[in-house]
């Protein structure tokens, strides 16, 4: 796996365990081993330049996910095609904020919405009951996978 994650931003961040939970995530996805992704903390300017550049939303978002290569989760005996799969922006002080009104920790915020923003990456959405269902079923378990413990309440819809 070829996982880059970089800091923009004055907000403390722990990239290893983002680039570990990442690396976690993709390998039980089944992607590729050479799967390229990219995670970028940005600040609310940046962040809200690029919510009305793409959604054509104002103000600052918590994450963003920009597919590349439309890869798809593989299986144990089959894994993904080979690419790349896209960035994630993150914007730390709306997780932060998130993390308070949800009573949890901004690192775990943090997790919750990179988990979140991987699987935009591979095709997974929330939009319908099911889908919302189905995502946020597998973001947990990935979460918990990787953490070991619960995770914490969506706050991400």
């Amino acid at each position: 796996m070829s996982i880059e994650v970089n800091n923009e931003t004055d907000y403390e961040v722990d990239l290893k365990d983002v680039n570990a939970l990442a690396e976690s995530v993709l390998q039980a996805m089944f992607l590729h081993p050479e799967t390229e992704v990219s995670v970028v903390f940005i600040d609310e300017d940046a962040m809200s330049a690029l919510h009305v550049e793409w959604m054509d939303l104002e103000g600052p978002t918590d994450v963003m996910s920009f597919p590349m290569d439309e890869l798809r989760p593989g299986t144990a005996g089959a894994p993904g095609e080979n690419g790349i799969l896209g960035d994630i922006v993150i914007c730390p002080s709306i997780a932060e904020a998130q993390a308070k009104a949800g009573g949890h920790s901004t690192h775990d915020e943090i997790l919750l919405l990179t988990t979140h923003g991987l699987l935009h990456l591979m095709g997974f959405d929330h939009m319908e009951p099911a889908e919302k269902e189905e995502m946020f079923g597998l973001q947990r378990q990935l979460l918990e996978s990787y953490t070991g413990r619960p995770a914490p309440k969506e706050t991400v819809e």
